[in-house]
């Protein structure tokens, strides 16, 4: 388990080990999220990889906004 501490200006570095392993490069944006006191740290993905992440998913049944909204008026 790699560690690092926090500096008087709260900035983290993240150890090699685990930028290496994670494949993490400088400038690439990394989100905080918080869940019974611990801390995740999430890679933001590009939308270069995020393309073709639905490609061959069903859309058969697929449901939109509207539709939920007309099913909440009949209750």
């Amino acid at each position: 388990m790699s560690t690092a501490t926090l500096s008087t200006k709260f900035q983290i570095g993240i150890p090699k080990d685990v930028r290496e392993r994670l494949h993490l490069e400088a400038g690439q944006k990394i989100s905080f999220v918080e869940k019974s006191g611990l801390v995740h740290l999430l890679p933001v993905p590009t939308l270069d990889a995020l393309k073709g992440i639905a490609r061959g998913a069903n859309t058969a049944n697929y449901r939109d906004r509207s539709d939920r909204n007309d099913r909440l008026k009949h209750l």
